[in-house]
């Protein structure tokens, strides 16, 4: 019983030992197998005739949607039409609220009028976007 079992016990360790020299990482002959590696990163850089993106329309500023509804408004207000002028700078007044120029119409509509009270409120309210000094002015000489 002895030798049966150091027969089976001889056996398997060949058998590892068999099994772990096939399992080695040579070619025939000899060689070694190359083992694959990650491929190196290589920035792309583009060509030197690269096209050149398209430019961009210009895109209208918005004082150009707005300024047909003032010049319809100054021709409102010279034939007294004060209504309809304050429609007009109001429609303008939508479309950029935060422009001085269209304070200034409106005070000048207001005072037109007659609402001397109104053309001071507008003007006030002007002056929180002014930018340039004329324009600044203007809207003074309207809350004094």
């Amino acid at each position: 019983m002895v030798l049966s079992r150091f027969m089976f016990r001889s056996t398997v360790l060949c058998l590892l030992l068999f099994g772990a020299g096939c399992s080695t990482f040579s070619g025939s002959g000899g060689e070694q197998v190359p083992v694959e590696k990650e491929p190196e990163y290589t920035p792309v850089t583009p060509p030197a005739t690269a096209p050149r993106p398209k430019p961009r329309p210009v895109e209208p500023s918005v004082s150009a949607a707005y300024q047909p509804l003032l010049d319809k408004a100054r021709q409102a207000t010279t034939r007294g039409d004060y209504e309809q002028a304050m429609a007009l700078l109001e429609r303008a007044q939508r479309i950029d609220p935060d422009s001085a120029e269209i304070y200034l119409n409106m005070a000048k509509t207001h005072q037109a009028s007659g609402d001397m009270a109104q053309a001071r409120a507008t003007a006030e309210r002007g002056l929180l976007y002014c930018h340039g000094s004329a324009e600044c002015e203007a809207l003074r000489a309207y809350t004094r």
